[in-house]
């Protein structure tokens, strides 16, 4: 029987990739607000999908396919992490 699952995706720059965005929130926002104990900033996009599997493992592999045959992601520059847990009722 088919469950309800709140799939996350992240995807971010693989970490040798230039992040301007989370450099910029670093620089302009977080040390000039006083919190130079921050040493970097990433940023990252998260998608949340509301799958129905058999499990967990099912959505997780249904999504990541997805994001692979739809190019949700660039594989050469970005990494995808997906992460299933059961959806709320």
């Amino acid at each position: 029987m088919a469950q309800k699952f709140l799939v996350q995706v992240i995807i971010e720059n693989k970490p040798y990739i230039n992040d301007p965005e989370g450099e910029t929130i670093h620089r302009d926002l977080i040390v000039k607000g006083g919190y130079s104990a921050v040493k970097s900033v990433r940023a990252a996009k998260m998608l949340k999908m509301v799958v129905s599997a058999g499990s967990e493992k099912d959505a997780e592999k249904t999504v990541q396919k997805l994001c692979e045959e739809l190019r949700i992601f660039n594989p050469v520059v970005s990494n995808c992490t997906v992460k299933a847990s059961k959806a709320a009722a």
